[in-house]
């Protein structure tokens, strides 16, 4: 369909000179193009830029090795919007596939031709890549905790819609789970579930909230797989089987099978607990104790700093807490719990006060009454090797007043100053007497 533009600015023009008199332009799809629709044609023009032409009966196009023009005959390739057009100098062909393009193939389109009299020869090989039709599939799904699974599928993928995740128990008995969340990760999802699965069951999970990087949607029957209900590791030497508990005449009188289900059910419990017990170790293993615990057990060390920290940074303390008590009181453990806190080095200075100087000072101009002995005797300053932000200051004298003496005093906070910037002239614009700095 012809498009008419309302206006056409052309601001460069760059001249290739054309190696040989045969050139190939206006190719659709272009060459190395991505995404072309599966129905659609393929065009082209062989040029002559020259005066002979270019010979029609010489001229063939090959498709992924497969003839599909040759001289005006165009097998497999004339459908509706097939078309041969020969003026001068162009041969213009469109070729009309019988058969769609298969999704995310490569075509490889070969043009051989010459110009009228056989002077001049062209055999041009370029490629395109058919759109992407194909719907993801669902490879594997594995259960890595009591509350998730992770599912593997054989493309990057998009969640469209948590609840797209369908989970049908196969055994009984098996709690019933649904889908709380879920999170992509390129071809792999993770699916956090409402509730804690049964441990050995097996379920059904059909997926229909996600789509590949195309927006092609799951289908049927590459949309389900079976996993079964996550199982905490246990002891081997530990047998907690309850209907192995129960009195043999029990056992034979339960002729229906109720009571076996009845224990099974609370079989699934127990095995829940004992993998709740199992992992109690884990809450005291600073390298693996989930955060909360983390909260607990800094606040059960009697944590003194306020200071937000990540989750790391919560393991490192601690690791340390205990030895910054130990050095609690000594120029060494003020050093080592900035340096922790803050990636800063300090230096520990004796107090020297501006007091009056004999023979230097003047009354009532630079006179500074300093501290007593004992004063100047017990205190310091912090020295550091940068300039601070407010909330560093903040935090290097929350760590610096804790971990000081009890009978010392933090006076200063000693920092670089910036340089010293001058005023200069400036021709025209200074006035003397006036805006003028001698330095």
């Amino acid at each position: 369909m012809p498009i008419e533009l309302p206006s056409l600015q052309v601001d460069d023009v760059v001249a290739v000179i054309a190696p040989t008199r045969l050139v190939l332009i206006n190719r659709d799809p272009g060459p190395d193009e991505a995404g072309v629709p599966l129905d659609w044609t393929i065009g082209l023009e062989v040029v002559d830029v020259g005066t002979d032409g270019v010979d029609l009966a010489a001229t063939q196009v090959w498709i992924n090795g497969a003839l599909a023009f040759d001289g005006g005959v165009l097998p497999r390739y004339d459908g509706a919007r097939a078309q041969v057009v020969q003026t001068m100098d162009t041969l213009r062909i469109v070729l009309d596939p019988a058969a769609p393009f298969e999704s995310q193939t490569t075509i490889e389109v070969r043009v051989v031709s010459q110009t009228t009299g056989g002077v001049h020869a062209l055999d041009q090989t370029y490629t395109f890549t058919a759109e992407d039709k194909t719907a993801p599939r669902v490879l594997a799904a594995q259960a890595t905790g009591p509350t998730s699974v992770k599912i593997e599928f054989d493309e990057d993928i998009d969640i469209i819609n948590v609840a797209g995740f369908s989970f049908t128990p196969l055994d009984a008995p098996a709690v019933s789970i649904a889908p709380a969340d879920a999170l992509a990760d390129r071809n792999l999802v993770t699916v956090t579930l409402d509730t804690e699965m049964t441990p050995g069951a097996r379920y059904r999970i059909k997926v229909s909230g996600v789509t590949d990087t195309s927006g092609n949607p799951t289908s049927s029957p590459y949309d389900s797989t079976v996993f079964k209900g996550f199982r905490p590791a246990h002891p081997l030497n530990r047998r907690f089987d309850l209907w192995s508990m129960l009195p043999t005449h029990n056992r034979r009188a339960d002729v229906t099978g109720d009571l076996r289900r009845f224990i099974a059910c609370l079989q699934e419990v127990t095995d829940l607990l004992l993998g709740e017990v199992d992992q109690l170790s884990d809450i005291f293993d600073l390298e693996r104790a989930p955060e909360r615990f983390l909260d607990l057990i800094l606040r059960d060390l009697g944590n003194p700093f306020p200071f937000d920290l990540d989750v790391l940074g919560k393991r490192r303390l601690a690791s340390v807490l205990e030895e910054m008590y130990r050095q609690k009181g000594t120029a060494v453990g003020v050093k080592n719990a900035v340096r922790f806190f803050l990636g800063l080095e300090v230096e520990i200075l004796p107090f020297a006060a501006d007091t009056l100087i004999l023979g230097e000072s003047e009354l009532g101009t630079d006179w500074i009454l300093g501290p007593s002995s004992r004063f100047a005797r017990y205190a310091f300053n912090v020295q550091v090797d940068e300039p601070l932000t407010e909330t560093q200051r903040k935090q290097l004298r929350a760590v610096v007043g804790y971990l000081k003496p009890a009978h010392t005093h933090f006076v200063d906070l000693l920092e670089p100053t910036p340089p010293i910037t001058y005023d200069h002239w400036e021709l025209g614009i200074s006035e003397l007497g006036w805006s003028s700095e001698l330095h």
